[in-house]
């Protein structure tokens, strides 16, 4: 016996939420964690009774796959940047290097925080007695087995406070992007930073059924080939009007000579994949870089180097490393200019191409379209 997910991987909620059930069950299989929004359901089994029901969905033209289950972790560095010029950008008292990176003097010029916007960040919970978040309605809900939704790790928290952190927090320099938003925090790792399909598609669910515009996911698996369930979920999301952004992965050792390669879920096509930079705006020694097949490129990239933000217990603020830092930049960025202009779905994912720096000296294999960036103030 072994888990598997099966994915229905059509925009016909006829499909979804009758037809597609019916069948596993017909065929023995519990739907306990299938999601009707997404198509996917997780299933215990023997390959061969997936193989025969396989078969019978061809027969019917019913669109599904199954795949065994992974496991996911959250992606964190603790390594440098490859550049070694003097670096433009560093932090300052009133904000982190980060900030300054992807203009946010244009958003607080402009007024625009996100109000109104919600962010769902998948990852390790969240430490909602920060004291930076005091007064913010932080929603939380666990989707690990016999864990609250309270973040022992940090690595949540810290991705939390990128996106959606204050301009001015009780000590040190700004660091957040998106301080107006609204925060939807979901348990889908572990304690101990990992999880499964089982609990990711869950916090994907709960996030669309809470219309979250933006869904920001620092974690993955290192594994090449495309997961057919981000495919369909990444699909769903953007028909529902979300968009998911996700970190490309921590797998490469460039000075070593491997350029790595971005990892699921990022590598699905319908999901936004953020590399990272440092302050001197060059590749991350780490940075997994794009992928030959299709949905396996870099997007673009954000700041994700020594990234300054909040962190649990006495410490409140901590500076870390990974994809993982760059990825909730974008999403703050994406809540800014959703709440700005109301674009959603595929519409944001083009806003934010639309409005990335190039790097001249930077493979776009490394960095995408490049770094990703606010309107200039007079584009609000």
């Amino acid at each position: 016996m072994a888990r598997y997910v099966v994915t229905f991987d059509t925009p016909d909620a006829g499909i979804l939420q009758a037809e597609a059930p019916d069948l596993l069950t017909s065929y023995g299989f519990s739907t306990d964690t299938y999601f009707p929004r997404l198509g996917i359901g997780v299933v215990d089994g023997q390959r061969a009774q997936l193989a025969s029901l396989s078969e019978r969905c061809h027969e019917l033209r019913r669109p599904m796959t199954f795949t065994p289950e992974l496991t996911y972790h959250a992606i964190t560095e603790l390594l440098p940047s490859t550049g070694t010029g003097e670096p433009p950008f560093e932090d300052t008292a009133e904000l982190t290097w980060g900030l300054q990176a992807i203009g946010i003097d244009s958003a607080m010029v402009a007024r625009q925080s996100g109000t109104g916007v919600r962010v769902a960040v998948l990852d390790t919970g969240f430490d909602v007695t920060h004291p930076d978040f005091s007064a913010r309605g932080v929603v939380a809900q666990s989707f690990v087995r016999e864990e609250d939704p309270h973040d022992a790790h940090g690595h949540g928290t810290h991705c939390a406070g990128t996106a959606c952190g204050p301009w001015e927090p009780h000590s040190g320099p700004g660091y957040g992007v998106a301080p107006g938003s609204e925060i939807y925090a979901g348990k889908v790792l572990g304690d101990e930073g990992a999880g499964s399909d089982t609990s990711i598609l869950a916090g994907i669910d709960w996030a669309l059924q809470n219309d979250c515009h933006v869904i920001s996911m620092s974690l993955g698996a290192d594994v090449r080939e495309v997961h057919p369930p981000y495919v369909a979920a990444g699909r769903r999301a953007m028909e529902q009007g979300a968009l998911i952004i996700a970190a490309a992965g921590n797998n490469a050792q460039r000075n070593a000579g491997v350029p790595g390669f971005v990892g699921a879920p990022a590598n699905s096509p319908h999901v936004l994949a953020v590399a990272a930079v440092g302050p001197d705006l060059c590749t991350a020694d780490f940075s997994a870089r794009s992928s030959a097949h299709a949905g396996g490129e870099v997007n673009l990239t954000a700041p994700g180097v020594e990234v300054h933000s909040a962190w649990l217990g006495e410490d409140r603020y901590r500076r870390i490393s990974g994809t993982s830092m760059a990825a909730p930049h974008v999403s703050g960025i994406a809540a800014l200019v959703c709440g700005a202009t109301g674009a959603r779905g595929d519409e944001l994912w083009e806003c934010l191409l639309d409005h990335v720096s190039p790097l001249a000296h930077s493979d776009p294999l490394d960095v995408g379209a490049g770094l990703a960036k606010l309107p200039e103030t007079d584009s609000w």
